[in-house]
């Protein structure tokens, strides 16, 4: 960010009634700005890794005890609406935010303007917006919301504009990491309900809306994938009370359960248990299921409904040439015995588009080493180990007591490389799918690292250096030896991970080692007065990484803009529903 220009201070706007006024920054200095614009997350970060890890265990082994929804039983129960002035309304979807401060401010930015030209249409900003999990990377905390993404979003829409928009959220896997402390405190709250220029307009975390012409939107939260409570249902069920036959729903949910449960059959258990108990005895219909956690966009359609995946609001890309061309949904191997009928749904759009995406993959080599300096001097410190562990075997020296204090037995590093890579494989449970060609993987790309420690080391002691006085070779082996093996053994897991991913193993990390910021999406809906839904995908190929106060000082305006302009154009031309 830059802040060539420095506007003169213009007067603090008045607030609205429950509303604090905010100033216009004079610089782009976090002081400024009221929060610190955060580069993306480096998700092979070795600390990140284990922490991640950690809080995926945790919540997984006491989910169950932090779980807060029971808790919202005592919390409003309240059904919203949201008409425009005409009758209809604006939406908008957007997912997966709040991760580095480009990429999010992009999108950001964007549903903020007044207007969008987009391939020749004029898109009124949104009356609604609908945030679709994972509102925060890589955990869920008050800081990391402020500074992800409320901080953003106050600065694309300081404040309220005069068609006062409301806001609803959906939470995700990762906003559940802290059992969802944080999110009810920014999204469900009963003073200060605002988040930047848009009003909360939530008492839980989910939630129910009445749109216009008999359209409902219904937010679900499923806790990370484990079941509705007891609460939610019956919150659904006083709902459901006001569906009609002519009812038509727009369904928010955490994750595409969809297409994850062509590998988890189990996945869409409780999306299928949800329509089917209390959506279909009101003779409604799902019109449209939508959701994140997958960072692109695809659209499958199918008899009866469109299901779209638009997780592109910041965090990293997502490939999209492994979709399935066709679902069916649910999976005929669930082992629900009440399950619905199963339909076919065919992949009618995705965005980037198959070759693309693809190519993208090939990115890994360059992008992996520099977008993850941890996980190379990881690698590095691992590969220096093991030469040291394999010299001391093929010149069987005994050594000083601090020699062999130092050194590493050479059985220890050899299993503790191939467990490691077997497991960053991530093998399913025996029970999951494609169990064997997981572990296949990871002890190949096991054995792979051991074989380039043994060149390594069979280099390194035709080099003068291992016959230096003790402890000169450990130090030559830390400067020299590690950051070179270090960048060697990257573009060996970049290799890993290419050929990995056509197989359907480690495909997340082959695009999140990249980190890549590009090709973002988001849904603007428009429900016209006499019920005609239409979606459009919209598509960013290049976010914004320079930026500059904006002169415009009207209170509404976005306090920096884009050096260069941002090209919103449609992923896929409009869906339209009735």
């Amino acid at each position: 960010m830059s802040d060539d220009h420095v506007p003169e201070q213009q007067p603090i706007p008045e607030a609205h009634p429950g509303e604090r006024a905010v100033r216009r920054p004079l610089s782009t200095d976090p002081l400024e700005l009221g929060f610190a614009p955060r580069k993306p997350v480096p998700w092979l970060a070795p600390f990140l890794l284990i922490s991640t890890g950690i809080r995926t265990l945790l919540a997984m082994l006491f989910g169950a005890y932090l779980d807060k929804r029971e808790l919202q039983n005592a919390f409003g129960d309240g059904i919203f609406r949201q008409v425009g002035p005409d009758g209809g309304l604006w939406l908008d979807y957007v997912a997966d935010l709040g991760d580095g401060f480009d990429s999010t401010y992009s999108v950001a930015y964007l549903l903020a303007q007044p207007e969008l030209a987009v391939d020749g249409r004029r898109l009124p900003r949104a009356q609604t917006l609908v945030m679709g999990g994972d509102q925060v990377y890589p955990s869920a905390s008050y800081e990391a919301y402020e500074d992800r993404c409320k901080g953003p979003y106050q600065a694309a829409l300081p404040v309220a504009p005069p068609e006062r928009p409301t806001l609803f959220a959906v939470p995700g896997n990762h906003d559940w990491y802290d059992g969802l402390t944080a999110f009810l405190r920014l999204f469900v709250r009963s003073r200060d309900r605002h988040f930047a220029g848009w009003g909360t307009g939530q008492s839980r975390s989910y939630f129910a809306v009445e749109l216009p012409a008999g359209w409902w939107l219904l937010g679900l939260d499923d806790q990370s994938g484990s079941y509705l409570d007891d609460p939610q249902l019956t919150y659904f069920d006083e709902v459901a009370r006001k569906l009609t036959p002519r009812s038509r729903i727009i369904l928010a949910v955490p994750a595409p359960t969809w297409v994850k449960a062509a590998d988890h059959p189990t996945a869409y258990d409780s999306i299928d248990y949800f329509i089917r108990t209390i959506i279909a005895p009101t003779g409604a219909q799902v019109r449209l299921l939508v959701s994140g956690d997958l960072h692109h966009y695809a659209r499958y359609t199918g008899p009866d409904r469109q299901l779209i995946t638009c997780g592109g609001g910041g965090a990293y890309l997502y490939p999209t040439h492994k979709l399935p061309e066709r679902l069916e949904v649910p999976p005929r191997d669930t082992l629900s015995r009440r399950a619905s009928r199963t339909r076919p749904y065919d992949l009618a759009a995705r965005y980037p588009d198959k070759g693309r995406s693809r190519r993208y993959g090939w990115g890994i080599f360059a992008r992996l080493p520099f977008r993850n300096p941890g996980f190379t001097t990881l690698l590095g410190t691992l590969h220096t180990l093991l030469m040291l562990a394999m010299a001391g075997v093929a010149t069987n020296r005994a050594g000083t007591t601090e020699q062999r204090l130092f050194s590493v037995p050479l059985v220890i590093m050899l299993l503790v490389t191939l467990l490691s890579a077997a497991f960053f494989a991530k093998p399913p449970s025996a029970g999951g799918k494609r169990h064997a060609r997981h572990w296949i993987l990871g002890v190949s790309h096991g054995l792979a690292q051991v074989a380039l420690a043994a060149a390594g080391t069979w280099a390194w002691l035709e080099l003068p250096l291992y016959d230096w006085p003790w402890p000169l070779p450990v130090v030559a082996a830390a400067v020299v030896y590690g950051p070179l093996m270090g960048l060697v053994s990257s573009q060996v897991v970049a290799l890993y991970l290419l050929i990995a991913g056509a197989f359907g193993v480690n495909v997340n990390e082959l695009f999140a080692g990249q980190g890549i910021e590009d090709s973002k999406s988001f849904l603007r809906m428009r429900i016209d007065p006499d019920g005609t839904l239409t979606i459009y995908p919209i598509a960013v190929d290049k976010v914004s990484h320079a930026w500059q106060l904006n002169p415009d000082q009207s209170p509404t305006a976005s306090w920096l803009t884009p050096k260069a302009s941002l090209v919103p154009r449609l992923a896929e031309p409009p869906i339209t529903l009735t």
